[in-house]
C-alpha cells in the first residue's frame, strides 16, 4: 500500500493529529463532536450565543439581525505567514482513514518544527465555532492532540476553516472552550488580525454556498460535512498578489492549482462511492465511519496517477495504485464490464530523483511500482449509480477468477 510519507497532519471535521512526524496508511483522525450545517450558516440572528464551559452556558456575545452581507468578496490577506511556510499542499489528499479526497489544504513547513507560524483572518469576519480538539481516532492507536478547529464567516456565504490552530491569541482565548469540547461564539475579527500560530501544520479551506460541487453527485451523501460540496479552490478567493505568493509554494502545477477533490462523473467509475446501508460519508460507526468508503480517483500532486482509496482492505483502511496504471477510470461505464486493477505502492520524483516529501519542488512525477502486488480489487458499475466490488489482498489478477460471494455494493 502506499506509504505517504508527506508530514501532513489530514483531518475533516474530525481532524488528525500534528503530533505525528509521517503519515501513513492509518494516519489518526481526531474525534470531534458532531458539527452541524450551522457552521458555514453566515446569517446571525438576534440571539444570545453562548459556550458551554464546565457544565454551565456562559454568554458570549449577542450579534445583531442581519449583519452578514451577501456576495463574492475577495480575501486580502494570507491566511498564514507566507514567508515561514515551506509548502503548500493542494486539496485533495488521500490517505489513512482519509479514504475519500480531502477538501482542504496544508500550509507546511516541517523542516523547523519549533517555529511559531501565525494565522490570520484573510479578511473581516465573525468567528463564530471553535472547536477544542483533544484526542484522534484512526485503525491505529489513538493519540492524545491540543489544538483547535475555527470557522470564520466572512459574508452570508463565504466562510473560511482552520483546523490545527496551536494556540490562540486576543478574546479567542477566554471565548474558547475546555479540550473535547465545542464552541458556538461571536468573536468579531478583521482582516488581516492575528487569530492565533501553529507549529509544522494547519490545515485550511473556504466554504462558499454559492458554489455547488458538480463532482460530488449525490450532495445528501455528505450531510455529515455539509460545508464539503460548498468548498473551492481556495486560491480563487484571494488578491493576484496573494494568490501568486500561495502559488509559488504549492506541490501542485496541474490545473486547477489549488488542488481538486471532487472526481464524481455520473455513469462512470471515477469518484467517491459509500458502501450500501452505510450513510454516506457519515458511515455506520461514528469511531471508523471511513470504513465503507472508497474513491477511484487521482493523486493530488500528479493528476495523470490513479489512486484506489479503501475504507477496509484487509481489516484497515489503505490507498494505493494501479499495476500499469490503467484502465482510466473515467474510462469505465455501466457495460464495460468487470475491471481488474492490480494494487501496487507508488512513489514519487522531481527533477528525476526520489522526494523527500517535505521539501518545495515543482513538476512532481507519480509512478506506480510493478511489484510488490499487494491485492487485487475488481469493479463492475451495475448501473450508473450502483458499483459492485471485491477486493482480494495478497493475491494477483491471475489468482482471481472474478466475483465471488463476497463481492459488495456501494452507491452514489
Amino acid at each position: 500500500m502506499l506509504v505517504l510519507t508527506l508530514l501532513i497532519a489530514a483531518c475533516d471535521t474530525a481532524s488528525t493529529s500534528t503530533t505525528s512526524s509521517t503519515l501513513a496508511a492509518g494516519a489518526p483522525t481526531t474525534k470531534a463532536a458532531p458539527t452541524s450545517p450551522e457552521v458555514v450558516v453566515a446569517t446571525h440572528p438576534e440571539v444570545v450565543v453562548t459556550t458551554q464551559l464546565d457544565g454551565e452556558h456562559v454568554a458570549v456575545a449577542e450579534s445583531g439581525k442581519n449583519q452578514c452581507e451577501d456576495g463574492r468578496i475577495t480575501f486580502e490577506h494570507a491566511p498564514v505567514d507566507i514567508d515561514l511556510i515551506e509548502v503548500v499542499t493542494p486539496l485533495g489528499l488521500m490517505s489513512g482513514s482519509h479514504v475519500t479526497p480531502v477538501d482542504h489544504q496544508y500550509f507546511q513547513d516541517f523542516k523547523e518544527p519549533d517555529q511559531d507560524i501565525s494565522v490570520f483572518s484573510p479578511a473581516a469576519g465573525v468567528v463564530t465555532d471553535i472547536q477544542h480538539m483533544s484526542q484522534t481516532i484512526s485503525d491505529g492507536d489513538s493519540q492524545k492532540i491540543d489544538d483547535y478547529r475555527l470557522v470564520i464567516e466572512h459574508t452570508c456565504s463565504i466562510s473560511s476553516i482552520f483546523i490545527h490552530v496551536g494556540t490562540l491569541t486576543g478574546p479567542l482565548v477566554d471565548a474558547a472552550p475546555p479540550p473535547g469540547e465545542h464552541a458556538s461564539v461571536a468573536v468579531s475579527v478583521a482582516a488581516g488580525e492575528k487569530i492565533g500560530s501553529f507549529r509544522m501544520n494547519v490545515d485550511y479551506s473556504v466554504v462558499d454556498l454559492d458554489v455547488v460541487l458538480p463532482g460530488l453527485l449525490v450532495p445528501e451523501h455528505y450531510d455529515r460535512e455539509p460545508w464539503k460540496i460548498h468548498s473551492p479552490d481556495p486560491f480563487d478567493y484571494f488578491t493576484p498578489e496573494i494568490r501568486s505568493a500561495l502559488v509559488a509554494k504549492s506541490l501542485r502545477v496541474a490545473e486547477p492549482l489549488g488542488g481538486q477533490f471532487a472526481y464524481d462523473i455520473d455513469g462512470r467509475l471515477v469518484g467517491n462511492w459509500f458502501l450500501e446501508g452505510t450513510n454516506g460519508y457519515g458511515g455506520a460507526d461514528l469511531d471508523r465511519y471511513w470504513a465503507g468508503h472508497l474513491a477511484i480517483a487521482y493523486d493530488l500532486f500528479d493528476p495523470d496517477q490513479i489512486v484506489v482509496s479503501i475504507g477496509t482492505f484487509d481489516g484497515a483502511s489503505a490507498q494505493f495504485g494501479v499495476r500499469g496504471n490503467g484502465p482510466d477510470p473515467e474510462d469505465v461505464s455501466f457495460g464495460s464490464g468487470p475491471v481488474v486493477y492490480e494494487l501496487v505502492d507508488y512513489d514519487y520524483f522531481a527533477n528525476g530523483e526520489r522526494w523527500d516529501r517535505v521539501s518545495l519542488v515543482r513538476g512532481i512525477d507519480a509512478r506506480s511500482n510493478d511489484a510488490p502486488v499487494h491485492g487485487v480489487a475488481v469493479f463492475e458499475l451495475v448501473s450508473d449509480r450502483v458499483l459492485k466490488a471485491e477486493f482480494f489482498p495478497g493475491v494477483v489478477a491471475a489468482e482471481v477468477g472474478g466475483f465471488t460471494g463476497g463481492s459488495l455494493v456501494y452507491e452514489r
